[in-house]
Parts: C-alpha cells; structure tokens; sequence
C-alpha cells in the first residue's frame, strides 16, 4: 500500500460483491482513498451463524483499523446484518470512540420511501440476511406502513462467483426466484437487491420482473449516502486522506482473486493476499 495513503476509506466485504459498491462510491467520490477487503478464504457468509459472522467482521474491521482507516463500510449485507449493531454499541467505545463503521441496510432502506407507490416491498437476499430480519426491523422503524416479503436466493452468489452469471443456468434460477416473490405478493413495486453481488445479474432481474417495479440497486444509495455523511461529519472528513489511490486485501490467493475482483471493478486491479485472525 503507498505511504500516501496513511487513512483510506475501509471497504469490507466477505468476498467479491462489496466490489460494485466501492465501483460506486469511487465514481461519485474519487478524490478519497480507499482500501478494499474481501474476506474470499471464508466466504459466503450468506449462510453463517451470527456469532462466526461477527467475529469474522470484527476481525476484518481490526484489520482495516490496524491499516490507517478511520472510517469502515461494512459493503456486505450479511454482515451488517449479523455484525454491524455489535460493533458499534459493544466494540468501538473500547477500540476507539472516534472511529466509525457503518452498514448498507439503513442507508438501501432510507431510499424506498420515495420509489414505492403500493408500499409493497420484495427483498432479494442471501438466506442469512433474510433470517436475520434486519430489514423488515429497519422498514418497520422508518416506514411502519409498508409491507416486506423476503425472498433468499442461495444460488446467485455461487452462480456468480463460479462465473456462471450470463450463462442459461442463470436465468433459470433468477426467473425461479423472481416467480417466487411476485408469486407471494403480487403488489410489489419495488424490489431491493439485498446483496452486493446482485448488481451482476440485474439485466437478467430487470428482464424477468414486471416493468413497472423498481429495482433497489444498493451502490449507488450507498455512494450518496456516504457523501451525505461526510458532509454531516466534517471531523471524520478531515481525518481522510486524498490521494485517489486504491488498494486491495483478500484472505484468498491474489492470484485467484485479482482477475474475479477486475470483472466487478470493470478495470484490472491488483491485490494483496492477508491473513485474519
């Protein structure tokens, strides 16, 4: 990592999809640094209990500290789900006040009061973020009105990381899912991409659902809204270093890493392999 870049912008993921938030984040704020870390050796976390969640994310998190980052993004909604509460309430008074973590599922739910009509809202998601309700509790504190039907998709993450997202197989399992969701409320207009890998099949989403319903896509939402809150906190925006320099962790081999993490990024990147413990 360049010396330049003494407090980067933490970026976590448990594997590739944080990828295409960071991809966002870069596009609105370029000026920033940012450190990315895909958690690949362990991933999916999809599908993890919530205590192996959290110590994983804890873990990740004390690595970004330990690199200069003052500021985290937990870019991965598993672990926001199953780890970020914790972190906050339990972890950073003791490992420094003045550091922040913050998550994607506020921010992606913050967004649909101005996109819903029927107030019908789907969620696609692995079945870990499904199970953990975090969701429906964040709709039911902002939007007590709205109505959530989840639906988890334990394909589309191998599928994609297995590179299998624009052959036929994937479109089986997108329609079977979709199908699945509108099938269990048909007077959803809106549906949330409930896990950062699922921008990668959003044309073959867009294809099998109804024209009329929006699709939630969360890296842009999650770019705006880390602008807003720079803006808001100007005392962790001035802690930032700006170099626009970009550099990447991952607990797999770099090797297997760096041509995947290109195909998110959709520009060749080099990584760095890690250790966590």
């Amino acid at each position: 990592m360049s010396q330049s870049m003494e407090s980067p912008i933490g970026i976590f993921d448990s594997g590739y999809g944080g990828l295409t938030i960071l991809r966002e984040i870069k596009r609105l704020l370029p000026e920033y640094d940012y450190l990315y870390l895909g958690d690949n050796a362990r991933a999916p976390y999809g599908t993890r209990s919530f205590d192996i969640v959290y110590r994983f994310t804890l873990q990740a998190v004390n690595e970004l500290f330990s690199r200069g980052c003052r500021l985290v993004i937990l870019a991965c909604n598993t672990a926001s789900a199953k780890a970020l509460r914790t972190i906050q309430q339990n972890d950073l008074p003791t490992i420094d006040p003045s550091r922040r973590v913050l998550g994607v599922i506020r921010p992606t739910v913050e967004a649909l009061e101005g996109l819903t009509r029927t107030g019908h809202i789907g969620l696609f998601a692995t079945p870990g973020t499904v199970r953990s309700d975090s969701y429906r509790l964040e709709i039911e504190k902002l939007y007590p009105g709205m109505k959530l039907t989840g639906h988890a998709c334990p394909m589309w993450v191998p599928l994609i990381e297995n590179n299998e997202a624009h052959h036929p197989g994937a479109d089986y399992f997108v329609r079977k899912d979709t199908n699945a969701l509108m099938t269990a409320d048909p007077d959803i207009d809106t549906v949330i991409l409930g896990c950062t890998h699922y921008p990668i099949l959003y044309s073959k989403i867009r294809e099998a659902l109804p024209p009329s319903v929006n699709i939630v896509s969360q890296g842009e939402i999650v770019a705006s809204s880390l602008a807003d809150y720079l803006t808001r906190h100007p005392e962790i925006e001035q802690t930032l270093s700006r170099t626009g320099a970009s550099a990447f962790l991952t607990t797999e081999s770099a090797d297997s890493f760096s041509p995947m993490a290109s195909l998110f990024m959709r520009t060749p990147i080099t990584s760095t392999q890690i250790t966590l413990n």
